[in-house]
C-alpha cells in the first residue's frame, strides 16, 4: 500500500520525481492514450448513449479506476511516485506553490493562454498537446479567469455536497436537482446565475484545456481528481449507511435505462463494476 499526499507537503525532490514520471509517460505515448480515453467517455446527458464518466452515478468509481490505472503507469516508471492531491478549498491562489516553476507551471499568457513556465510549457519541447482537435498544441490555462473572475469552491460549498446523505437521485444526470451527493460534488446542481459548483468550478477556474473532455491534457487534472476521490471517501465515512445508487438496473420504460451504470454493471472500457471500486483500502491511503 502506498500514500497519496497533499501536494503542498511534497518536497522539491518529490515534485521533481512526479513531473519526471509524467514527462516519461508523455514521451512514450502512454499519457495521450489516457487523455483519449477520458475524451471518449465524456458523454453529455443530452446524448442518448451510455454515460459512464460524467453526468452519471458512476462519476466517482469510474474516475477512481481511471486514476488507479494511470497511477500504475506512473509507478512503473518510478515506484516511489504516487498521485498527489490538491485541496482547492485551501490552496486558492494562482501564485500558490502548486503553480510554481518547479511543479505544474503557472497560468497562460494573455495573448493566447499559452503556459510559458514549468515543465509542461510548450517551449520546453516536452509537452505537445495531440488530443483535442479544436484546441492548441500548447497547454493553455487561465487561472481564476481574470477577465470574468471566478473563485475556487469554498469549504462551505464542499460541505454542502458532503452533507447530503443520498448518493444520487433520478434522473441520474446533470439535471438531478432534488439532491444527491454525486451531482452536488460533480457540480451541475447549481443555480442558473452561478452555473458551476465544486468539481466543475475547479475545471472552469483553471480554464484552457481543463474546460473540455480532454482535460487530462493538463497534469493539474490528476491532482484535482485525486482530491475528488478523497472527498468521495469522506462522504462514505460521513454516511456509512448510504450506498451507491442505483443499486439495480433501472426499470423497463425508464428513459435512463441503459444510459447509467448500476452497482454491479461493468464500467467501460474496463470489466470493473462500481461495487469493486467502493473502497480504496489496501491499495492506497490519503495523508
Amino acid at each position: 500500500m502506498y500514500t497519496r499526499q497533499n501536494q503542498k507537503n511534497l518536497t522539491s525532490a518529490q515534485k521533481k520525481r512526479f513531473t519526471a514520471a509524467l514527462l516519461e509517460l508523455k514521451r512514450s505515448g502512454v499519457y495521450d492514450a489516457f487523455v483519449r480515453t477520458h475524451g471518449k467517455y465524456f458523454v453529455p446527458d443530452r446524448d442518448r448513449k451510455l454515460r459512464v464518466g460524467h453526468m452519471s452515478p458512476s462519476f466517482f468509481p469510474w474516475h477512481r479506476y481511471y486514476l488507479l490505472e494511470f497511477e500504475k503507469q506512473l509507478r512503473a516508471v518510478d515506484p516511489g511516485v504516487s498521485l498527489p492531491y490538491w485541496d482547492w478549498t485551501t490552496d486558492t491562489s494562482p501564485v500558490s506553490s502548486l503553480w510554481a516553476d518547479d511543479f505544474l507551471g503557472g497560468t497562460g499568457r494573455a495573448a493566447d493562454r499559452q503556459v510559458m513556465t514549468g515543465p509542461f510549457a510548450y517551449a520546453k519541447g516536452n509537452w505537445t498537446v495531440t488530443v483535442g482537435v479544436s484546441e492548441a498544441r500548447f497547454l493553455t490555462r487561465n487561472l481564476g479567469r481574470p477577465q470574468n473572475p471566478i473563485a475556487l469552491p469554498t469549504r462551505a460549498e464542499l460541505q454542502w455536497a458532503i452533507d447530503d446523505p443520498v448518493y444520487d437521485v433520478s434522473p441520474w444526470d446533470s439535471t438531478a436537482t432534488a439532491g444527491g451527493f454525486r451531482n452536488k460534488l460533480e457540480g451541475w446542481a447549481a443555480p442558473k446565475s452561478e452555473r458551476w459548483r465544486n468539481h466543475n468550478k475547479v475545471h472552469q477556474w483553471i480554464g484552457g484545456h481543463m474546460t473540455g473532455g480532454t482535460a487530462p491534457n493538463d497534469p493539474a487534472f490528476w491532482l484535482h481528481h485525486a482530491f475528488v476521490d478523497l472527498i468521495w471517501d469522506r462522504w462514505q465515512q460521513r454516511h456509512p449507511g448510504s450506498g451507491y445508487l442505483p443499486a439495480a438496473p433501472l426499470a423497463l420504460g425508464d428513459l435512463q435505462r441503459g444510459r447509467v451504470i448500476a452497482l454491479d454493471e461493468p464500467m467501460p472500457p474496463w470489466d470493473v463494476t462500481p461495487r469493486q471500486m467502493l473502497s480504496h483500502r489496501g491499495l492506497y491511503r490519503y495523508e
